[in-house]
């Protein structure tokens, strides 16, 4: 079963680049993974330029829908992070990852709550 989520960078005004991420989306997977891979604001745009992910927890580099020939996956503006949950939302997703200054936050649809990621991921 899929945990699916969303993974974005804030931009200076406020607003949030971000792409669908399809499997194990939780924060002990995706969040672990995110927090030891793509600590740097290019690491992470290379990322998410890449457009919606099927995955990116694997040894041979993330795999992204349109390397399989899929269409209207490119990444997506979000004004508001309100807008970016939404957005979320809507693709069923539990978690929203963003990248702000340095750090990534996540935040719970479902609960409706920010989780303290480095303390669950033991970072």
């Amino acid at each position: 079963m899929a945990t699916r989520s969303r993974i974005g960078y804030q931009l200076k005004d406020g607003s949030v680049v971000s792409v669908y991420h399809h499997w194990d989306g939780y924060p002990t997977g995706l969040g672990a993974h995110l927090v030891a891979h793509y600590s740097d604001i290019d690491d992470v745009r290379e990322l998410i330029d890449g457009g919606d992910l099927s995955t990116c927890i694997r040894e041979e580099g993330p795999e992204y829908y349109a390397d399989r020939g899929e269409t209207d996956v490119e990444p997506q503006l979000s004004i508001s992070h309100d807008e970016f949950v939404s957005l979320t939302d809507e693709c069923t997703g539990e978690y929203a990852y963003v990248f702000v200054n340095g750090t990534w936050t996540c935040y719970d649809v479902h609960e409706s709550k920010y989780i303290s990621l480095y303390d669950e991921v033991k970072v």
